[in-house]
């Protein structure tokens, strides 16, 4: 039982990690001081379904953590 959590948390943790680089940047950065920054910031298809897997990886991760942190 062991190895498979130790298992599915090393998955989803470098899966999470992965998934989060994917996602594109939000802040204007310096950009934003000499109105060169987007006015309009929307959300495409693959942005959605990018913060989705997202999430459920870090449902899965914590889950693991806290089972670890309470069994073991």
């Amino acid at each position: 039982m062991k190895v498979l959590l130790l298992t599915i948390e090393f998955v989803s943790a470098i899966s999470l990690i992965i998934a989060i680089l994917l996602h594109s940047a939000k802040g204007e950065g310096l950009a934003g001081i000499g109105g060169q920054g987007r006015m309009f910031n929307s959300q495409k298809g693959l942005e959605d379904g990018l913060n989705r897997i997202t999430t459920i990886l870090a449902i899965i991760f914590l889950t693991t953590a806290g089972i670890f942190g309470v069994y073991y």
